[in-house]
C-alpha cells in the first residue's frame, strides 16, 4: 500500500458562496464522509496559509489584491465568483495544501497526496479571479514545487472544463507541460486543439475535446493511448492533477456520461504514466453524493496502484 497524504481543514468550509451556489461546503462535506473509512490508510495533514509572495509567483499583484478588497467588503468578482469575510484566507490556504503536499513528499512522509480543497482553482489566470477560482492552487504549486528542485512539472486535468488559468500561466513554458481533457463548447470556451503553446513553451500545451455525452470509452481511451507517450517524452519530475469530477453522469452542470468507475480507470492510468510523485487538487464536482464516491475511488487508487 503506498503512503498517501490527505491534505484537508475545516476552514475551507468558511467561504461562503452564497444559498444555491453549486460551488458549495457541502461539497467538502460530502467528501469528508466518502473518505471516512480510508482515513487509518492515509496520512492526514494541516495545509499552510501561502503568503503574498507565493501567490505572486503566478498572479499579479493587482489580482491578489482584488481578491482581497472583495473579501472584506463581501462582494463578487463576477456573477460566478463570490468572495464573502473569510475568502481570501481560505484561498491562501488551499494554495498552502499545495505548498504542505510538496513539502511532505520532499520529507519523506507520503509519496502521493489528495488536496480536498475549496475555492478550486484552475480557471484563475494571473490576472483575473473567475469560474468560482480565486487563486490557481496548481499553478502556484507547481511554481513552488520547482522552487524546492522538482524542475520539469506534468500537469493533468480532467474536469469537464478546461482549466485556463493554468494553461495560460504556463503557455510559453517548456518546464511545464499542461494536458487537458474536457467538454467541447463549455466554459470557459477556451482550450481547442490547435491551442498548444507559444514561444518556449509550444508544444507544452495539450488539449483533447470530448463531445457532449462522450462516456468512459471515450475518455479511457484518451487516458491510454494519448498521455502515456507525452509524460514519457517529457520526463517529468512530479505530476500535478486537476481532479474535476464534473466529468460525472450525474453532474447537474456538464453533458459528459464518465461513470465513477470510468474515473477510477483514468486515474489508474494517470498513476501508471510515471513513477513519480504525484498531487491531486480538488476541481469541479457539483453532485455532492457523486463527488463524494469520486473522490474515495480516486484515493484507491492512490493506494493502490
Amino acid at each position: 500500500m503506498r503512503n498517501v497524504g490527505y491534505i484537508y481543514d475545516p476552514i475551507f468550509l468558511e467561504h461562503d458562496t452564497g444559498i444555491g451556489h453549486p460551488e458549495s461546503p457541502e461539497r467538502l462535506r460530502a467528501i469528508e464522509e466518502a473518505v471516512a473509512p480510508l482515513k487509518e490508510n492515509l496520512i492526514e495533514q494541516t495545509p499552510v496559509c501561502a503568503d503574498e509572495s507565493l501567490l505572486l509567483s503566478v498572479h499579479l499583484c493587482s489580482q491578489v489584491e482584488e481578491v482581497m478588497e472583495c473579501s472584506k467588503v463581501e462582494t463578487a468578482i463576477d456573477s460566478d465568483t463570490v468572495c464573502s469575510e473569510h475568502s481570501y484566507t481560505v484561498a491562501r490556504t488551499a494554495v498552502g495544501s499545495g505548498v504542505r503536499a510538496i513539502d511532505g513528499i520532499l520529507e519523506g512522509t507520503f509519496e502521493r497526496a489528495f488536496c480536498a480543497v475549496r475555492p478550486p482553482g484552475h480557471h484563475a489566470t494571473p490576472e483575473k479571479a473567475m469560474g468560482f477560482c480565486l487563486f490557481n492552487n496548481i499553478a502556484i504549486t507547481a511554481r513552488y514545487a520547482q522552487k524546492r528542485g522538482f524542475q520539469k512539472v506534468f500537469i493533468v486535468d480532467f474536469d469537464v472544463h478546461h482549466g485556463n488559468g493554468t494553461q495560460e500561466a504556463f503557455y510559453n513554458d517548456d518546464t511545464v507541460f499542461y494536458f487537458s481533457t474536457h467538454q467541447a463548447l463549455a466554459y470557459p470556451g477556451t482550450g481547442m486543439e490547435n491551442e498548444t503553446g507559444i514561444g518556449m513553451g509550444k508544444g507544452y500545451t495539450k488539449n483533447v475535446l470530448l463531445m457532449p455525452d462522450s462516456g468512459d470509452k471515450e475518455i479511457v481511451e484518451i487516458y491510454d493511448e494519448v498521455l502515456p507517450p507525452l509524460v514519457s517524452d517529457f520526463v517529468p519530475d512530479i505530476v500535478l492533477v486537476s481532479a474535476g469530477y464534473d466529468i460525472h453522469e450525474s453532474d447537474p452542470l456538464a453533458q459528459l456520461n464518465v461513470t465513477t468507475e470510468g474515473i477510477r480507470a483514468i486515474v489508474r492510468r494517470i498513476l501508471d504514466s510515471a513513477k513519480v510523485p504525484f498531487v491531486f487538487f480538488l476541481e469541479g464536482g457539483y453532485d455532492t453524493q457523486a463527488l463524494g464516491q469520486n473522490v474515495k475511488a480516486t484515493i484507491e487508487e492512490m493506494l493502490a496502484t
